[in-house]
């Protein structure tokens, strides 16, 4: 909560809360998705494949966090790298990172200080701009930051500017940060596994040939038909376990299997316990995605066996989001692309996903 911010969507609850996350929807919705983002997620993604293609490596996971950023922030708040005064504001958000699950110790030197200060920059800058585009002229709601200050001053009962500020915070962390995982986690698993990656690649090259013109713009209906692509996402975030945990608190009284959970008990979910477990999953440590061939995927991104975006009223708004700028970063990948492992690559689960070498790799044109 001192990290998030005390006043996060995290810790609202009913109709509060539903009105959050329609308001979040409004960015984060299938419509948004099909006529808007999807058309940003591929020009970024083309523009930074291109950028990386003569370089001698490139750290994947740093390379993609920035991708996406500039694909969200846009969105959120009109962010510019190239045309900020703050500079790559991304990387605010990486001593904020290295505390997140740290002890709670704020005492200069602590990972939990240097992540303290991290959020205190982030908010610093978000609280300027805020500031700045109240006084600007009315820009007719172009991003979510314009649509927060409409909310502002027809809900005034409702929203106030620090949950204003802890909203945008999380969403422009969360936006990022666990996407750029989820690819990272995916390009490792396929570089082990010629077999995936060429069905993989049939699959994107397939849909290329169906075209008139094989460089247009992907379709909503070529990305809805991805169907190995789908299995591979929910292969590699299954195996990554990128949210390692999910906090609840329990409202009223919960009667579970001869067990009673009594009301104000804190809960701590563990997505790994079911996605591990081999009772659920066949040989769970294998990478696998033809075993999500023979099973339903989750409906809405979530199920009792599958919660890498958690699930429940609380289901993580933005998953159909990460998805799609996962499959669509992929089909921008292997259609035009090869790339080959460098350095590092190896990852460690807990606490949360980490690559602490790094996943260096180099860009080649494709054969």
């Amino acid at each position: 909560m001192r990290i998030l911010g005390a006043d996060c969507i995290i810790a609202t609850l009913g109709s509060f809360h539903k009105h959050l996350r329609s308001l979040v929807l409004r960015l984060f919705g299938p419509e948004n998705l099909r006529l808007v983002m999807l058309h940003d997620v591929q020009r970024i993604a083309h523009a930074s494949l291109l950028s990386w293609l003569h370089q001698p490596r490139i750290e994947l996971k740093q390379a993609t966090s920035s991708m996406i950023f500039s694909v969200t922030a846009k969105r959120l708040i009109s962010y510019d790298e190239s045309s900020s005064s703050e500079g790559k504001l991304w990387m605010q958000f990486n001593a904020f990172l290295q505390g997140l699950l740290a002890f709670p110790l704020y005492i200069p030197g602590t990972a939990f200080y240097r992540c303290m200060q991290g959020r205190k920059n982030v908010m610093k800058i978000l609280r300027k701009l805020l500031d700045e585009r109240k006084k600007a002229a009315h820009r007719g709601s172009i991003d979510f930051l314009d649509l927060l200050i409409d909310d502002l001053k027809e809900k005034k009962h409702l929203m106030n500017e620090n949950f204003a500020l802890d909203l945008l915070f999380l969403l422009l962390f969360a936006g990022f940060e666990t996407t750029s995982s989820g690819i990272t986690a995916a390009l490792r698993f396929l570089s082990d596994d010629p077999k995936a990656l060429q069905e993989l690649t049939e699959e994107h090259d397939n849909i290329r040939e169906r075209r008139d013109d094989p460089d247009s713009e992907i379709t909503w209906e070529e990305y809805k038909s991805m169907k190995f692509t789908s299995h591979v996402i929910h292969e590699a975030l299954r195996l990554g376990n990128i949210a390692p945990v999910m906090f609840r608190k329990v409202i009223e009284d919960v009667h579970i299997k001869g067990y009673t959970i009594p009301k104000g008990s804190k809960i701590m979910i563990n997505p790994s316990s079911a996605h591990l477990n081999p009772t659920i999953y066949k040989d769970p440590n294998e990478f696998n995605p033809w075993r999500w061939k023979d099973r339903a995927e989750p409906v809405g991104g979530a199920s009792k066996e599958f919660m890498a975006f958690g699930g429940g009223l609380r289901l993580c708004v933005g998953a159909d989001f990460a998805k799609m700028q996962i499959a669509i970063f992929l089909h921008c990948l292997v259609t035009k692309y090869r790339w080959k492992a460098i350095k590092g690559g190896t990852m460690v689960l807990s606490p949360g996903l980490q690559f602490p070498d790094g996943f260096h790799i180099q860009l080649l044109p494709k054969a």
